[in-house]
């Protein structure tokens, strides 16, 4: 049971997240540095904003960040835009045609061709580029959930794809279930490798304990630098 309010601390814009955790967690989130606290039910609302006063510092400077962080610019999916498949920048070719259907496909050098109908606005084509993009991701995702499966010696979880704001992913252990951001498709294979292991290292732990961070110190030794390297990436609008 979780329960959600909205405070004033300090001048920012705090979302207080009540639910039945042990410790309390500060949050920074892109893209705009939103600021939430998850928090057990038995601590004092004085003792959220203490902590929140005490970590000041760190939050500006995350939020700072953020707001000096590349975006990607806004698409229109006309012949001549960059768009990125798994890190990789690949020239878009529009072409028309008299079905009434759109078919995207990645060709060689460098360059992905989407045949859409004459009629075809921007939005349609957006959300076509989008389920194409998802299509992708679970082509990639699916053999990467079963190796982590098996190297973890968890059970097969079940996953699925969403848009999200804030998280590269999110996992329920007591479900037996992840979720990967759709935006990972556009990120390095090296990216969505750490995502999905880090995700279900939670089912080794659930929480960012030191039995956690084995975890990923002996199955990706670099997962400093991959993190880091992702949330250099640019930010969707």
């Amino acid at each position: 049971m979780t329960n959600t309010e909205n405070l004033e601390i300090a001048g920012l814009s705090v979302e207080l997240v009540r639910k039945p955790i042990k410790n309390l967690h500060i949050g920074v989130y892109p893209p705009s540095g939103r600021v939430r606290v998850a928090a057990p039910p038995a601590i004092s609302e004085d003792a959220i904003r203490i902590a929140v006063v005490t970590r000041l510092g760190w939050i500006r400077k995350k939020q700072r960040e953020f707001e000096g962080q590349e975006r990607q610019t806004e698409r229109h999916f006309v012949s001549g835009e960059t768009h990125f498949v798994f890190g990789k920048p690949l020239r878009l070719l529009v072409e028309t045609s008299s079905k009434n259907r759109c078919v995207i496909q990645q060709g060689a050098a460098g360059r992905v061709t989407m045949r859409v109908p004459e009629t075809s606005t921007t939005a349609q084509k957006a959300r076509w580029m989008s389920a194409w993009y998802r299509g992708q991701l679970r082509e990639h995702a699916a053999p990467r959930v079963v190796k982590w499966s098996e190297r973890l010696a968890v059970p097969l979880p079940r996953w699925g794809i969403r848009t999200m704001k804030t998280k590269w992913g999110s996992c329920n252990p007591d479900l037996g279930i992840i979720w990967l951001n759709l935006d990972l498709a556009k990120k390095p294979l090296a990216a969505l490798d750490y995502v999905i292991l880090h995700e279900m290292a939670h089912f080794v732990s659930p929480r960012h304990d030191e039995v956690f961070l084995n975890v990923l110190a002996r199955q990706m030794p670099g997962w400093r630098q991959v993190r880091a390297d992702l949330n250099a990436l640019p930010l969707s609008i």
